[in-house]
């Protein structure tokens, strides 16, 4: 019926474009190891970074990210 029809025009013109967060992603990837040049989303943890620089290249984890900086710890309630 009409209304049906109301709904569907009304649903066609408040269509917002999807939003992607491709963009933001690759944005925050700011950590970069040095050997093989990979990146790494900043919120990635430091055990992580020390498993990629141990198994993928045999090396200390400061021969790898040389310009880490730990983030500070969260804070909660």
């Amino acid at each position: 019926g009409a209304k049906a029809q109301q709904k569907r025009e009304r649903g066609k013109n408040e269509a917002k474009p999807a939003k992607s967060q491709l963009k933001q992603n690759e944005m925050a990837k700011t950590i970069i190891c040095s050997v093989c040049r990979s990146t790494f989303l900043c919120t990635v943890q430091k055990n992580e970074l020390v498993v990629h620089a141990e198994n993928k290249h045999s090396k200390a984890f400061v021969d790898c990210f040389q310009g880490y900086v730990e983030p500070p710890p969260k804070k909660t309630k």
